[in-house]
């Protein structure tokens, strides 16, 4: 059956998922680490999920944990370059097309993959609902000037649209001084953070079962609003951090997934690394992005 085996292959890249997503996370504390370095990190886990294969390594993550717990590697491509399955369930005996050890196991997968399915359209279902809901709510934003419209029906400014997204401030922001909250904004344009957030969501519900995934998706959504702020930061002068942090305590926090909101994620959190952000040398630039490409490459190879 197509759909058991599709949950059987899934299922397998929703540990490899949790595996990397767990290091990206403890990577996320050192806090010498600038946020747009541990943002882009989170695409590791997220390419775990959707791509079943991997090129094998000696020096990938997987084969250290190869030594201590029971896994398989399936070779699906043998030529130049080896393209393999890393198979933690192992469960079957063949894999082209896959055959269960027992019945029972069969069955269970089969009832599994019918649940997963049924429950992952749900929630897509009802992201693209609250997503159009929302759209809709919002088409009669007013135009202030540029790309900024105010509505009444929020209550922080944030980046609302996928494709053509849209600078929306509340209503009583009208005479407000936007200054930072239009670079923030435009920040999250220019990084299409909104599109990623789709992505990430629609992520999520494909890996529902899992929940190292919804710890992983809060994570990121969190480490977005960072990472813009360092964007933000990069191109102010010292004496302009304080001034950002006072516009961010200003603003209410947004909780709606598929916006970029001004106030978003934790404000003491952000607070805390504005004040004490610094930028980065040249030196420093490159040296994180040859440590982002060395641990890239060691959590998306497979075992050897």
């Amino acid at each position: 059956m197509l759909l058991s085996e599709v949950f059987y292959y899934l299922f397998n890249m929703s540990i490899s998922a949790s595996v990397v997503g767990v290091i990206v996370l403890l990577l996320g504390k050192i806090k010498k680490l600038p946020r747009r370095l541990v943002h882009i990190l989170w695409v590791i886990p997220f390419l775990r999920m959707w791509i079943p294969v991997g090129i094998p390594s000696k020096y990938s993550l997987m084969t250290v944990i190869s030594k201590f717990f029971t896994t398989r590697s399936v070779v699906l491509y043998d030529g130049a370059l080896n393209f393999t399955f890393a198979n933690y369930i192992m469960a079957a005996d063949n894999y082209f097309p896959i055959t269960y050890k027992v019945n029972m196991i069969e069955s269970l997968i089969g009832i599994a993959a019918i649940v997963w399915i049924i429950v992952a359209i749900a929630l897509v279902l009802v992201f693209s609902i609250l997503y159009v809901v929302t759209k809709s709510e919002l088409k009669d934003a007013g135009l202030l000037r540029d790309n900024i419209y105010v509505s009444d029906k929020i209550t922080s400014p944030a980046i609302y649209g996928v494709f053509r997204p849209k600078i929306i401030v509340p209503k009583s922001y009208e005479l407000r001084d936007l200054h930072y909250v239009v670079a923030h904004e435009s920040a999250h344009i220019r990084r299409k953070d909104n599109l990623w957030r789709v992505i990430a969501v629609i992520s999520a519900s494909i890996h529902w079962f899992n929940p190292f995934v919804w710890l992983f998706l809060k994570k990121f959504l969190e480490d977005t609003e960072l990472a813009c702020d360092e964007k933000v930061l990069a191109d102010c002068g010292e004496d302009e951090k304080k001034a950002y942090a006072l516009a961010l305590v200003d603003c209410a926090e947004s909780t709606n997934v598929f916006v970029s909101p001004f106030g978003g994620a934790k404000i003491r959190v952000r607070i805390d690394r504005i004040l004490s952000y610094k930028k980065l040398s040249i030196i420093s630039v490159v040296s994180f992005i040859v440590f982002a490409a060395a641990i890239g490459y060691v959590l998306l190879t497979n075992a050897s």
